[in-house]
This record gives structure tokens, C-alpha cells and sequence, in this order.
């Protein structure tokens, strides 16, 4: 993929002219959503490398992390604090379980649940694991000062609590028909 440098910046050539017809030459929206995605698309092959060399796909190495820094924490606690279904990380926490990096053990307040917590060799995962990772992180963003990860992370979030207020707003539509 080739990228053309102007006065707003990076742009790919072939995104803008595919566009232009279709936006009457308004292409910024859609030029940023597409360059959202191809910069989502080149974090996720990193990971999907890192994956094969570790073993653990991106959501298990979140929820492990979360983990390394928490005691005992229960599967709904994991999934609203990861952004994924309980039954996702019920399934991911089956992986970790059977890789021995987490243990499940019987919740005190609830007999009914379980919390799920890291164990020594889960631990000795994550120290193994950090360097590769910050080494990574900083090759990915080679070139950017402080100030520009910062405001990328801001933008980020920006257009994830967009796109959740869109969501409730169809939901509330749809169940008012």
C-alpha cells in the first residue's frame, strides 16, 4: 500500500479516489474510518504474530493481565471490564485454566459463582511476556511523541463512545417500532 503525504497529512491515494465519487468529494469522514480500520487491521496482525509465538490469543493476554493486577475477580466482573460476553470469557478463562496461568476458586459471598484468579505460573507469564511487548509497542509507534499517542488514544475512545451511542440509539429505535 502506498501513502501520499499532503498538507492534512498521510493519505492512501487509492481509499480517496475509490471514495470520491461516492462522498461528491467529501471524503474526510471517510477517509479517517478507513484509515481507523487499516490502523486496527496492522495491530491486529502484530498480535495475530505475537499469538503464534505465545500461544494465547489477544483476549486471553487481556484478560490475564487484568488478572495479574486483581485478586479474584468474578467471569461478569472480566467481561464488563474487557468489553466482551461472559460467555467469551468463560471460554477464555477454559483456555487459561487449562494452560495452568489462572484457577478458578469457590466465591465466599456466593456459593454459586466462582472468582478467577492468577496463579504463579500466570504470573511468570506475564514478566516473560512484558518485554516482547514493550518492545513491540514501541516499534509500533516509532516516530510519535508523548503528546500524539496520547491524543490518538483520546480520538480513539472518542469514536468508541460514538459508535456505543449509536448502538443504544438503534436499540431504542428498534424496540419503539
Amino acid at each position: 500500500m502506498k501513502y501520499v503525504h499532503d498538507d492534512d497529512g498521510l493519505y492512501d491515494p487509492s481509499v480517496r479516489e475509490a471514495l470520491d465519487r461516492f462522498t461528491e468529494g467529501k471524503t474526510e469522514r471517510f477517509e479517517a474510518a478507513a484509515a481507523v480500520r487499516a490502523a486496527a487491521h496492522a495491530v491486529e496482525k502484530l498480535q495475530n504474530a505475537g499469538e503464534r509465538n505465545r500461544a494465547l490469543s489477544a483476549g486471553a493476554v487481556d484478560l490475564l493481565l487484568r488478572l495479574d493486577s486483581a485478586d479474584g475477580v468474578s467471569v461478569g466482573e472480566l467481561a464488563r471490564g474487557a468489553g466482551f460476553s461472559s460467555r467469551n470469557v468463560t471460554g477464555l478463562v477454559d483456555t487459561l485454566e487449562q494452560k495452568g496461568l489462572v484457577a478458578r476458586t469457590p466465591n465466599p459471598e456466593d456459593r454459586r459463582a466462582v472468582l478467577v484468579g492468577i496463579t504463579a505460573a500466570g504470573r511468570e507469564w506475564v514478566i516473560a511476556f512484558r518485554e516482547p511487548a514493550r518492545r513491540a509497542m514501541v516499534a509500533l509507534f516509532h516516530g510519535f511523541s508523548a503528546a500524539e499517542i496520547g491524543r490518538l488514544r483520546d480520538l480513539s475512545l472518542r469514536l468508541v463512545l460514538n459508535q456505543e451511542a449509536i448502538s443504544r440509539h438503534l436499540d431504542l429505535s428498534s424496540t419503539m417500532d
